[in-house]
């Protein structure tokens, strides 16, 4: 990169972690082909929006990450610990929660989630309340610890873990005052899920929160509804559904966020028109300083489980961004990465870097052998 379309990296030698990642991990309950409410049988998974990042950076880009979370210390809550070590993710920052027996007091997060087909669309089911992470207060975790003494180049944490409760916000600014003292990026997924959010304040809670925490954030991430739903940047002359939107309306959105955080370095977006639950329109943009970098487009992209998506793009930004690349790289990668992992079930890429690359350079589904 050229002087000004580099950030402020610490060097990769004087830190134990590339990023570490905070927020909730879930058990993820897969009823495959079948529908959540009729299924006989589910397969299980672990996921959350924070988690997926970190697990990507680690099994796509052999990245060092680690998860800060917590879980309940019962079996359901080992199972999650039991997946999360097949990620690769390092755990030695998760903390147990003693278990009282039934779940009064705290629990493990489940998440029940089809894939749809067609014209019916992918239904997600959440289970968190009185969860583990959810429970997490300042104080509980050293972020001195981990950003000063271990170090860490890079922070990201989101909006699906600050709406979790009254204490994750301030957990959340407690670990970015943490890493801005000790000189490591920090990047925020807004992800607004309505579900999250409808019964605490909705979209003017959801807004409260994530305009609090913004004036700490490095790298802002999300797609055309974060930006408007959890941020309240508004989008003239389209309609609610954001169907209509084009890329020129959405980079004036850009711009119009910019200004008023000018601390946004970066801003990382997708585009996602979907035409059905199987075929979507896909794409993404990045804003680096006072450019735009836009991927190639993916017109009807097949997609096999769409879960997970957004949080590979995410990762393969932050790949490109942490590996020095330039911001049209970086985009690239995460644009290629996100369409990869929705072709795989789960809420996390099976891909490899190859194979990132290889669609990068617009490789076609050719067998390879």
């Amino acid at each position: 990169m050229n002087g000004n379309k580099r950030l402020d990296l610490k060097p990769r030698e004087a830190c134990r972690w590339d990023m570490v990642s905070l927020g909730e991990v879930m058990l993820r309950l897969d009823p495959g082909n079948e529908r959540v409410a009729t299924t006989r049988q589910f397969r299980a998974w672990e996921g959350g929006g924070e988690y997926n990042v970190a697990r990507g950076l680690r099994r796509c880009f052999n990245l060092r990450t680690a998860m800060v979370t917590a879980l309940a210390d019962n079996p359901v809550g080992r199972l999650i610990e039991d997946l999360m070590l097949q990620g690769g993710v390092d755990l030695s920052h998760l903390l147990w929660m003693p278990f009282d027996g039934v779940g009064r007091t705290v629990r493990n997060g489940l998440n029940f989630t089809e894939r749809g087909f067609g014209v019916r669309a992918a239904l997600g089911c959440s289970d968190r309340g009185h969860t583990a992470a959810s429970q997490l207060k300042p104080g509980m975790i050293d972020w001195d610890e981990i950003f000063g003494r271990e170090g860490a180049r890079w922070f990201h944490t989101g909006g699906i873990f600050c709406a979790l409760s009254e204490t994750a916000p301030l957990v959340a600014r407690e670990a970015m005052e943490a890493a801005h003292r000790h000189g490591t990026i920090i990047s925020y997924d807004l992800n607004y899920r309505d579900s999250l959010w409808k019964s605490i304040g909705g979209k003017q809670r959801a807004c409260e929160v994530n305009r609090e925490l913004a004036g700490l954030v490095d790298v802002m991430l999300g797609n055309e509804e974060d930006f408007t739903a959890a941020l309240g940047f508004e989008i003239n002359g389209v309609d609610d559904n954001l169907a209509d939107l084009d890329t020129a309306q959405f980079r004036a959105m850009i711009r119009q966020a910019v200004a008023e955080y000018p601390n946004f370095r970066v801003v990382g977006t997708t585009l996602r028109h979907a035409k059905t639950a199987t075929r979507n329109d896909w794409g993404a943009i990045c804003y680096f300083d006072g450019e735009f970098y836009e991927a190639r487009r993916m017109p009807d992209l097949e997609i096999f489980d769409r879960i997970g998506g957004g949080d590979s793009f995410a990762s393969g930004l932050i790949y490109g961004l942490l590996s020095g690349k330039d911001p049209q790289w970086a985009v690239d990668c995460g644009c290629a990465h996100g369409a990869l992992a929705m072709t795989t079930p789960g809420d996390t890429n099976m891909a490899t870097l190859n194979e990132v690359e290889r669609l990068m350079r617009g490789g076609s589904a050719r067998v390879v052998r």
